[in-house]
């Protein structure tokens, strides 16, 4: 499958149109769907038309800027006028949206072609994709196992080639860990910086907008679209030589799969080889990470979801309620001391972050796990599996810092590894130019996604 530059270097050179792109993704989507169950809805009738009106456009001498005609397929926790919004629960039976999220009418501003809206964990919230109302998602590079979550079936959907890329949102990792998985780029922008308006939350206090795509340079097009920005050119990529990397070795590195760690140390002797400097530091408080997270989630998130709790709790898929009734029984004060504990954190990566262009650590402590496992071999210890999926991500949730996944390489199973890159707050620009540079020495020898399901 192309990437979004690719793509549009041959639109514009006349050599492809948007309608034909298109209709190959919705070929894909016809052909691997069945299987892998990433989409809740395909629009069809309406991608074809508005890749035609791509098309018209562009031979009029109207270009909206790199994502114009590009098809695109969304997370249904974004309102898209005229369409349910199901956030993956039979709780939202009956809802359509009157109007746009902020972010996708931002797309269709530049010129994006939707061809649907894919799978997820049920509101977000979970990391495997498995508590769906329609079912789980499915890995291409693994039937048997998750694409991850919660933006399972956007990731299964780009991976797949269903899509030149996808939108998801990102909570505790819900972009990064799906990334990581299905060997895609996520981006997690700095908090605040996507408008979540029209978005179904799951927690106010630390809800993310972002794109999954195959290169660096795709999800940073994607980017500056949902930002508003269609016609922003690719920053440029920073000098490797001098780059001040840190790994915050201890707990981030504690506990990983064997092949990840390899991909990893792998991933980063290459940076070192090519000339950036790596530093080890310690983020103090790494310890408090899940209890401060978890604290805030559960009760934003049962605080959202308390009347329909009230009245229609059996819509809900079982580990779903559960982890939303959990959310009733956090003490105020434990909220308290979890946003104070926030602040500590917030301050501890910024300092790290005070003598480096970005903290470099894995994403996801394991390959992705079948579905229906409930705990995963990781070394010598069983861990939970939704606990160890969130392990590397979630603390930047918390904080707000931009992080962005990249593929490291893959396991002797042929399942992906990735590593992220974390960068200074509200500075996502400047993480995206670490990343187009380091993207080479990292994703060496990661075949692209897009063509996995074939």
């Amino acid at each position: 499958m192309t990437t979004i530059e690719e793509f549009g270097r041959r639109l514009r050179a006349r050599r492809t149109t948007s309608a034909q792109v298109t209709e190959e993704c919705l070929q894909r989507i016809e052909a691997d769907n069945p299987r892998l169950n990433a989409f809740i809805r395909v629009t069809a009738d309406e991608a074809r038309e508005q890749a035609r009106e791509a098309d018209r456009e562009m031979a009029a001498g109207h270009d909206r800027g790199p994502l114009h005609g590009v098809p695109i397929s969304i997370k249904d926790l974004l309102d898209i006028r005229g369409l349910p919004t199901t956030a993956a629960s039979r709780v939202r039976d009956g809802h359509v949206a009157a109007r746009d999220a902020a972010a996708i009418a931002h797309l269709r501003q530049a010129g994006a072609v939707f061809v649907g809206k894919t799978n997820l964990h049920e509101f977000a919230f979970g990391t495997t994709n498995e508590d769906s109302a329609f079912g789980p998602a499915r890995n291409p590079h693994d039937p048997s196992r998750s694409p991850g979550g919660s933006s399972g079936g956007s990731a299964a959907s780009v991976a797949a080639g269903m899509a030149l890329a996808t939108i998801g949102t990102d909570t505790g990792g819900s972009i990064r860990i799906p990334a990581a998985a299905c060997g895609l780029v996520g981006l997690k922008p700095s908090f605040g910086e996507i408008s979540i308006d029209g978005v179904v939350p799951l927690s106010r206090t630390m809800d993310h907008v972002g794109p999954l795509a195959q290169t660096v340079a795709d999800a940073c097009l994607v980017h500056h679209a949902l930002l508003g920005d269609a016609r922003a050119v690719l920053p440029a990529p920073m000098p490797l030589h001098g780059l001040r990397l840190a790994i915050p070795r201890r707990y981030f590195c504690d506990l990983l799969d064997p092949e990840v760690r390899a991909r990893f140390d792998e991933a980063i002797d290459r940076l070192r080889a090519a000339g950036v400097h790596v530093d080890e530091i310690e983020i103090h408080h790494a310890d408090a990470i899940a209890t401060v997270y978890l604290h805030i989630v559960l009760s934003d998130a049962a605080a959202y979801h308390a009347s329909t709790l009230d009245s229609m709790p059996e819509r809900y898929t079982p580990n779903v309620r559960i982890r939303l009734e959990m959310g009733r029984y956090v003490l105020a004060e434990d909220y308290v001391r979890a946003l104070a504990g926030r602040e500590v954190l917030r301050r501890e990566v910024d300092a790290a972050l005070a003598q480096h262009d970005a903290l470099v650590l894995p994403t996801m402590p394991i390959p992705a796990p079948p579905i229906g496992a409930s705990t995963v071999q990781v070394g010598s210890a069983t861990e939970p599996v939704r606990n160890v999926m969130l392990r590397l991500t979630q603390l930047f949730d918390v904080t707000g810092h931009p992080a962005i996944a990249m593929p490291t390489g893959r396991t002797t199973a042929g399942l992906p590894c990735g590593l992220q890159l974390v960068g200074c707050r509200m500075q996502t620009d400047a993480l995206l130019r670490v990343a187009l540079s380091c993207e080479p020495q990292i994703t060496l020898g990661f075949p692209r996604s897009g063509n996995v399901g074939g």
